[in-house]
């Protein structure tokens, strides 16, 4: 095994939750990691890429999933080459502590760390109540080594899930059927835009 991957593997067992929630806050004051609220809060610095052509949402094919995941890692690569990546997955449950869901979260992100939990208790009946857990491991980036949480992303198993560089600069989003990306300024977006206009959403909204 390389130095380098040895590095990798020690980084994603070590998260410091206090420093990546200080620097969330300080990168991103405007709200918690809900990945989905992002493109909102920051607009100016977002674009979106869909996964497959004429923007069908859901591979059928193994091949049509090959297309996914090169879309996936050639915009990640573009935003991540040569440095360490923050990923984080999501899970929620009923009760703080209880059973959580979707069951192959664990599976397919067996180096996260529980990082932060977001309680949703505003409404009156406690039964109504839920939780969302944030996982997160810290790694070196490389082509493919996300692509099991991809797959399910893509197949609507996962949501939410985060990919950032080390320092909360630019944040890739993936979803069903493609994914957001906060760059690190308007000039930035529009170039990685401008890079892949075959992948843009037809919609003039950028949606």
């Amino acid at each position: 095994m390389t130095e380098q991957h040895d590095v990798g593997r020690r980084m994603s067992g070590d998260l410091d939750r206090d420093r990546l929630s200080a620097l969330w806050q300080c990168r991103f004051p405007k709200g918690p990691p809900i990945a989905h609220e992002l493109r909102a809060a920051y607009s100016d610095r977002w674009v979106r890429f869909h996964s497959l052509p004429g923007s069908k949402r859901y591979p059928e094919t193994e091949d049509e999933c090959a297309v996914v995941l090169h879309r996936y890692n050639t915009v990640l690569d573009e935003l991540f080459e040569g440095t360490d990546v923050h990923v984080v997955t999501v899970a929620w449950s009923w009760e703080p502590d209880g059973p959580e869901l979707p069951p192959r979260r664990r599976e397919v992100h067996p180096e996260g760390a529980r990082w932060t939990t977001l309680a949703h208790e505003d409404g009156p009946d406690p039964e109504l109540h839920s939780y969302t857990h944030l996982y997160a491991d810290r790694r070196l980036w490389r082509p493919g080594t996300v692509d099991a949480i991809l797959r399910e992303v893509a197949d609507d198993v996962l949501s939410g899930v985060i990919i950032s560089d080390s320092g909360l600069t630019r944040i890739h989003h993936p979803y069903d059927g493609g994914a957001d990306v906060i760059a690190t300024s308007p000039e930035a977006r529009d170039r990685l835009r401008e890079s892949h206009r075959d992948w843009l959403p037809r919609n003039p909204s950028g949606l």
